[in-house]
């Protein structure tokens, strides 16, 4: 099937969102987790940090992500996979794009790589920022959170959903 080959410069939505989905099962079984991105922040941060101040391991929210587990390195493993992945299929998949987007001209009012470099910068602080408030990114609200029917999944999906919503209505300018 061509749709799935590693060769293909995209995948079926559907093949993609069940190979997903079937990452679950591993995750519980193995390491008794699930799928989720945003504590390997926590725990690379933690790491690197310990080595400067070994105090701030006391910090329980630290530590409890410092922790050399499975669990903690299980989702740092997922992101350098991810990274990785994307990386590989490019190179199969010889897709190939402009580094920066001209939609991004037309909604920050300039071309200038710094500007764009600079609002990705502080949205992707804000996003991490926001999935630790949250307790949990949009993958682990929802992917895992959403297959295990947690109700604080789903209200973190619907306004997470609600708030791109609104951001792109409100960066093209159409509200």
């Amino acid at each position: 099937m061509q749709a799935c080959s590693l060769r293909a410069k995209a995948w079926s939505p559907y093949v993609a969102g069940i190979v997903i989905g079937l990452l679950q099962v591993p995750a519980f079984l193995l390491i008794n987790t699930a799928l989720g991105a945003s504590s390997s922040y926590v725990t690379v941060g933690g790491t690197i940090a310990a080595l400067f101040d070994p105090a701030i391991t006391q910090i329980d929210y630290v530590a409890k992500h410092v922790a050399p587990t499975g669990k903690n390195w299980w989702q740092v493993a997922l992101v350098v996979g991810v990274a990785l992945g994307a990386f590989v299929s490019m190179r199969l998949s010889g897709a190939r794009r402009k580094a920066i987007s001209p939609i991004w001209g037309r909604a920050l009012g300039t071309a200038n790589p710094l500007v764009r470099y600079g609002v990705a910068f502080g949205a992707g602080f804000l996003m991490l920022f926001g999935a630790r408030i949250a307790d949990g990114c949009t993958s682990g609200h929802g992917l895992s959170g959403m297959a295990q029917m947690a109700v604080s999944s789903t209200l973190a999906v619907a306004f997470m959903f609600a708030g791109g919503i609104a951001t792109a209505f409100l960066v093209l300018r159409r509200i």
